[in-house]
């Protein structure tokens, strides 16, 4: 990674710390507690790696989608105290973000101590990355670190505009997800297989696009499954298609097959006449899909089929459940593809993100696979080539203290 870390900080006692996190965590509808708190805990090491140092630890993240305005359900103050938990460790809170109260409560924090500030969104200022509000954010601090992937991709104040005011530096997770995604891209041992998913072929063309001469296989399902399939002249029913996105989906297939780069799609699906809830459940073949059904997941052959394939591979990339997983008897091509990767011990397996990497949790698999990425977009725009703003603008390793080496 070309990116300084804060390893390179030489010295941190009674430094003030800005740290965006990424603690935008699932909360439950019934009691609005925290259902799953793993982005906390992998940001724990960055945390606990400045609390050893004396620094002053001042925590910034989103939660949800406030649009400019205080939401009480989504204040940080559970999330403060889940950190506390996790950590330890006391841990202050304040109820904003900038402000004279806030800029008292930093003052007076003692080395070693932590403050988690208000949610960020609650100012429309944050994604709109205005210049002063990320000015206010970096007065609060000395060093800003980013340890927030899954925000990466955006260039609001709190991930992009603030590292304008203050030397930036990525922290462990943000080092790990860089490396872990960069590898695959990189230096990935052979073969090499993407398998994807997700609702809509839209999503993943550009990743495709990009990765297609690293791989020597693509296996398509869930959703975008049904704009391949339509290309390949099969019926789909009442499954969405993307009509714009068919000409890709061949050109793709073509520039596969001239490179021998398997290209591979179900041959076999479940089929039911909703897609909320389960209705008139059956398995057919892709060349016989009734013209009232929807395309709810992948069938037995074709988990046999994708399973052969992935067992000669030592590196999997995945990204996109197979099938509409919320549904219970919708998820079972996922959950055996999730199996069958958490199996392969020796090979390199990475899940980009998203409601992939929630599957993992939920199936208690992580620890299983070589790396879950905590960004579902950030991680595939990082695949496909793009620049992350919140990435970008942290130092390289050829800079020390902001001032190029000559």
């Amino acid at each position: 990674m070309m990116k300084q870390t804060i390893r390179d900080i030489r010295e941190f006692a009674a430094k003030r710390v800005l740290v965006r996190v990424d603690f935008n965590v699932p909360l439950s509808r019934q009691d609005n507690s925290i259902t799953d708190n793993s982005r906390i805990r992998e940001s724990l090491p960055t945390i606990q790696y400045l609390i050893n140092r004396k620094a002053k630890v001042i925590i910034c993240s989103h939660l949800g989608r406030p649009d400019g305005k205080v939401v009480e359900k989504l204040k940080m103050l559970p999330i403060a105290k889940e950190l506390a938990n996790l950590i330890h460790l006391p841990v202050k809170t304040v109820n904003d973000c900038i402000g004279s109260k806030v800029t008292s409560m930093v003052d007076s924090l003692k080395a070693g101590e932590i403050l988690v500030l208000e949610n960020l969104r609650f100012h429309a200022e944050e994604e709109a990355n205005d210049p002063a509000f990320a000015q206010k954010l970096a007065q609060l601090a000395d060093i800003y670190v980013d340890d927030a992937f899954g925000t990466a991709h955006r260039a609001h104040a709190s991930t992009e505009g603030v590292a304008h005011y203050l030397p930036a530096y990525a922290g462990f997770l943000m080092e790990k997800e860089l490396n872990s995604l960069g590898h695959i891209l990189a230096t990935p041992r052979h073969p090499f297989a993407a398998l994807l998913g997700g609702a809509k072929a839209s999503d993943k063309i550009n990743l495709i696009k990009n990765i297609l001469d690293k791989v020597d296989m693509v296996l398509i399902g869930g959703g975008m499954a049904a704009t391949f399939l339509k290309n390949q002249g099969c019926e789909v029913g009442r499954s969405l298609i993307e009509p714009d996105k068919i000409d890709l989906a061949h050109q793709l297939v073509v520039t596969a097959q001239q490179n021998n780069i398997a290209f591979l799609f179900p041959v076999d699906v479940m089929v039911s006449d909703r897609i909320d809830v389960c209705s008139n459940l059956n398995t057919v073949s892709v060349n016989a899909i009734p013209p009232n059904a929807f395309i709810v997941d992948i069938g037995t052959e074709t988990i046999e089929l994708f399973s052969q394939q992935l067992k000669t591979c030592q590196t999997i990339f995945w990204n996109g459940p197979m099938g509409i997983y919320e549904v219970p008897e919708f998820s079972h091509g996922t959950r055996e593809m999730m199996q069958l990767i958490a199996s392969r011990n020796m090979a390199t397996t990475v899940i980009g993100g998203g409601s992939t990497a929630e599957i993992a949790q939920e199936m208690g698999l992580v620890n299983k696979l070589t790396h879950v990425s905590t960004g579902g977009g950030a991680s595939l725009q990082f695949l496909e080539g793009e620049k992350l703003p919140g990435v970008e603008v942290l130092l390289n390793k050829d800079l020390i203290g902001g001032v190029e080496k000559i």
